[in-house]
């Protein structure tokens, strides 16, 4: 086999996509991460805390591959509201450090008119690479 299918434990199933896909070479593809929980339950408070969120879902999928956050190599965000996000950028950056610390991957930022989640306002995908 190629791949491997990566799901944190006692997460809520994923439907109709994986979490993550880790290929032979230690390629971790991460699926889209958005701000719920393991039960897929939203946290509360916007654009900061489902970012917060998002991210650690992330660093669950590594971890669930063997990695570790440092493992991360890029990131590609999706948010639908620009100006919230121009808004929250101390905010944004604490809640980053408090997950990746001073670990900062390639990243690109796209804003996006609405996400499959009407109640998502940010969402995150990410590559790794896992020895």
């Amino acid at each position: 086999m190629t791949h491997r299918t990566i799901h944190p434990d006692g997460w809520a199933s994923a439907v109709g996509y994986a979490n993550g896909m880790l290929s032979k070479d230690g390629t971790l593809q991460i699926a889209g991460q958005i701000g719920w929980d393991g039960d897929k339950k939203f946290v509360d408070g916007g654009f900061v805390p489902q970012m917060k969120q998002a991210l650690k879902n992330i660093v669950a999928v590594v971890e669930a591959a063997g990695g570790t956050a440092s493992d991360v190599t890029r990131l590609t965000w999706f948010v639908t509201d620009k100006q919230e996000y121009l808004a929250h950028q101390r905010e944004v950056g604490e809640a980053y450090r408090e997950v990746f610390g001073k670990h900062f991957p390639a990243m690109s930022m796209v804003v996006v008119s609405a996400l499959v989640e009407d109640e998502a306002v940010v969402e995150i995908e990410a590559t790794a690479f896992v020895q």
